[in-house]
């Protein structure tokens, strides 16, 4: 036998840990997506929480997600991958912890923007470990369609595990399960390799402008349904979603390195690609939310 056969074996063995990890930090993340809202009624009953302020035990984590992924994924290229990866996970496991002690609704949801925050920084540089892992080829393909398979469990299994430990335990243990889930990611991340870092700027300008855009469309939605869609503040927040959006466009059309290239939206099939997974997105988070109410 010869030493390359003999190293075949530790090789592929790395490989598949480094897929394990990425892929359960993953179905991590997006598990949280959608186990929270079946604890909803919950948290309603013990907190009183108002059906205005109620979506943001949602939204909060969304929006932070969302709004700074595209930040988070440049945050792993100037930094290493591997570190912010690390960064984020302990974020949003600490954030988990508060969000299962919290003693109110505003504690609660503040907490739930923390854990956004974490999951903006892991979930990119999750992926983008992937191809720096991983060779082109089978062995890419394969692990990105574990890495797929990951989030529509995800999506799945938060309403079944959401449910279970809501009827069996509390509703605060939605959140607490995750806390020892993210101590042994952040410990077993280690092995993770770094992959390679580039020059580029950070543009947290962009990075804040895009997440206002995301906010305020999202408010003004919610207020809409609780106020109307004539109230004042709900066409202004409308009205800044658009204006930021605008500001978000152009100041990434005059960059070298922007965050989100527009050139992404020149194929057509592709533009019509992430138009329908925002249809599906919003399907599924809608569904998922008024079923549990």
């Amino acid at each position: 036998m010869t030493t390359a056969t003999m190293r075949a074996p530790s090789e592929q063995q790395r490989l598949r840990l480094y897929l394990f990890v990425i892929s359960v930090a993953q179905l991590m993340l997006v598990l949280d997506d959608t186990i929270a809202n079946i604890a909803l009624p919950s948290i309603q009953r013990e907190f009183g929480v108002s059906a205005a302020t109620l979506p943001w035990i949602v939204n909060s984590y969304i929006l932070a997600f969302g709004g700074l992924l595209l930040f988070g994924g440049r945050v792993g290229d100037v930094y290493g991958r591997r570190r912010v990866l690390r960064i984020g996970m302990g974020i949003f496991t600490l954030a988990s912890l508060l969000c299962g002690v919290a003693p109110n609704s505003e504690i609660l949801i503040a907490s739930r923007g923390i854990q956004g925050v974490g999951a903006a920084l892991t979930a990119p540089n999750a992926l983008a470990l992937i191809t720096a892992t991983f060779p082109a080829g089978r062995e890419r393909n394969s692990a990105m369609a574990t890495y797929g398979a990951m989030s529509a469990l995800g999506i799945v299994g938060g309403v079944i595990i959401g449910g279970l430990l809501t009827g069996l335990l509390s509703w605060r243990w939605v959140f607490l399960i995750n806390v020892p889930i993210g101590i042994v990611l952040v410990a077993a991340s280690r092995v993770l390799r770094e992959g390679e870092r580039h020059k580029a700027p950070l543009d947290a300008v962009g990075a804040v402008i895009g997440a206002g855009a995301m906010f305020s469309l999202t408010f003004g939605v919610t207020r809409a349904a609780e106020d109307g869609w004539n109230d004042a503040i709900t066409i202004a927040a409308f009205a800044a979603a658009i204006a930021l959006g605008a500001l978000f466009v152009q100041s990434q059309s005059g960059k070298a390195r922007p965050m989100m290239p527009l050139s992404l939206f020149n194929d057509r099939n592709r533009s019509g690609s992430y138009a329908t997974m925002v249809f599906v997105g919003a399907g599924l988070m809608g569904t998922f939310y008024l079923l549990a109410l």
